[in-house]
């Protein structure tokens, strides 16, 4: 990482050697933003360039395109512009595997009347589309993936390798308890350790991700106000919440009840206590919240949720603020759900899957999805469900290979290390929110936790810049936007988690890339970003005017 002049690193903001991102002059990488020798998609002066490099492709069988010659192109055409009949990427020596019709291996009432239409390509033009899409993508392994409330941090290969050895992927889900003994002991231990660390009694692991872990909450909240007679109507959530958690509750049967932030970003405690009532089923919270800042009054919010006969859920989003330092079960919360593909190193995305477990107060335990792996007196593990279990949320027992991934990184860390995770994670951003101030707005200019959220108000009025024109021209600089318009109840909000991975080299270049941004803000910006193999989009059209198929077959 090279904040000016030198050799330069994964992601360099000025002059130098570059790597696989460069925001300005040198060698470059696979995507280079200004001038240099570039890589596959080079925004100015490379070798190969994006809009007006390579010779354009020939017609193929077909009159489609031949694939040879698509390096260098603006747009990358779909694997069905390059398919051709015929061709193949696998092919069988004539050994004796025999050819069988499908008629005579599937029964016809069970048979499409045509087969599907697939993309017909040779194993080499099908490596090299999916090796140049992979070019044209930004990831964490690139370099800073500032996403705010998303928890963008490096993964280590270290978890990957772990999730990959033999004992692990080469056990079926439904083997014995006795020849899985290994992959039940991983199970409990990984519940025992989340446990500990968010400070509950027993945990679920079957959520295979953060929204299915919200869902299965809310439906341990509605399971244990049946059994006493009234499942309630109502969840309390914040105006500063996550979009996912209204969802979660209208999902789960429930009304949402919003209460808003007072003038120091936290849940406004005088109105809250307006709202509480014995139809409140309960509260969900994240803590930090999504302004990135600590809800103080966490402990009088929960005696007045408990007063009523709520519950607490916590929502897991902003875990990696706290780890170590306190713990959801010491605030008060009776739920807690997680993301492992935040917290705990394990991919987003296309990168996944997920896994978002849910961990419970005793009085809940009973109500937990199962099976759940645990120890019998022989030291032995086996599977069992809990006495009033509202069933399982997963077909089998989770995303398992995205478990096995986090725990080696608990594992690795450790107690100590997973504090220090917080800790790093907290100084960054707080040296973010102090490099930005003057720059940029900061609605809750104070110590901040994981996140801080600046905001592009004074931009936009003196100078018609909009967040979303720092966002698009920040990929230009070399780097991943920050999460835009969010929370809602900042205009022009700027959301910025640098994580506790990135180096201070890093979080210089990236201060430095906004700041550059906001000393030359102007009309140009409308039009970032400009140097990436795809040019800004209209967003709002795609997301009214969904084309999500793809016809393969030429006009008529």
């Amino acid at each position: 990482m090279s904040g000016h002049e030198g050799q330069g690193g994964p992601v360099s903001g000025h002059e130098g050697q570059g790597g696989p991102v460069s925001g300005h002059e040198g060698q470059g990488g696979p995507v280079s933003g200004h001038e240099g020798q570039g890589g596959p998609v080079s925004g100015r002066n490379g070798r190969m360039r994006a809009h007006d490099g390579g010779p354009q492709p020939g017609p193929a069988a077909g009159g489609r395109a031949t694939s040879a010659p698509i390096v260098g192109r603006a747009e990358e055409p779909t694997i069905f512009e390059l398919s051709s009949p015929g061709r193949r990427a696998w092919s069988l020596r004539a050994t004796g595997v025999p050819d069988w019709p499908a008629e005579e291996l599937v029964p016809a009432e069970h048979l499409r009347p045509e087969p599907v239409e697939v993309a017909e390509l040779s194993e080499r033009d099908l490596v090299g589309h999916m090796t140049r899409l992979t070019h044209r993508q930004y990831s964490v392994d690139l370099g800073a993936y500032p996403l705010g409330s998303c928890t963008m941090k490096y993964n280590p290969k270290l978890c990957d390798e772990a999730s990959a050895l033999p004992g692990f992927t080469r056990v079926h889900p439904a083997a014995p308890e006795a020849v899985a003994q290994g992959w039940l002991g991983l199970l409990g231990e990984l519940e025992g350790a989340l446990c500990a660390i968010t400070g509950m009694h027993a945990a679920t692991l079957q959520p295979p991700a953060g929204a299915s872990g919200e869902l299965t909450g809310l439906l341990l909240m509605r399971a244990w106000h049946t059994e006493r007679g009234n499942p309630r109507s109502k969840v309390v959530i914040p105006d500063s919440a996550h979009g996912t958690n209204p969802a979660s509750v209208t999902l789960g049967g429930y009304e949402t009840v919003t209460v808003p932030s007072d003038e120091r970003g936290c849940v406004d405690l005088a109105a809250l206590r307006e709202v509480l009532d014995e139809e409140v089923a309960g509260i969900m919270l994240t803590n930090p919240n999504t302004l990135g800042l600590f809800e103080e009054d966490i402990v009088e919010i929960a005696a007045a949720v408990h007063e009523v006969g709520g519950l607490l859920y916590y929502d897991g989003a902003n875990l990696n603020a706290i780890l170590g330092v306190t713990r959801p079960g010491d605030m008060g919360f009776d739920i807690v759900h997680m993301n492992l593909h935040k917290t705990f190193a394990v991919p987003h995305g296309g990168g996944g899957p997920g896994a978002g477990p849910v961990a419970v107060s005793e009085r809940l335990a009973p109500y937990l999805p199962g099976p759940r792996s645990v120890r019998d007196d022989s030291g032995a593990w086996r599977w069992e469900t809990p006495a009033r279990s509202i069933g399982r949320v997963h077909g089998w027992h989770g995303n398992a290979l995205a478990l096995v991934r986090a725990y080696a990184y608990i594992v690795a860390c450790g107690g100590d290390g997973l504090r220090r995770v917080a800790e790093a994670a907290v100084l960054n951003a707080n040296w973010i929110r102090h490099r930005l101030r003057g720059h940029y707005d900061v609605p809750y200019d104070r110590p901040c936790m994981h996140e801080c959220v600046v905001a592009a108000q004074t931009l936009k009025r003196d100078r018609g810049v909009r967040a979303l024109d720092v966002a698009k021209r920040l990929l230009d600089e070399g780097f991943h936007s920050p999460t835009v318009y969010f929370p809602l109840i900042v205009p022009e909000a700027l959301m910025i988690e640098p994580t506790e991975t990135e180096s201070p080299e890093t979080l210089a270049a990236l201060a430095e890339a906004f700041i550059r941004i906001a000393e030359e803000a102007g009309e140009a910006d409308a039009e970032a970003p400009r140097g990436t193999p795809v040019r800004r989009v209209d967003e709002a059209r795609a997301a009214r005017r969904l084309i999500p198929t793809f016809d393969a077959r030429p006009p008529a």
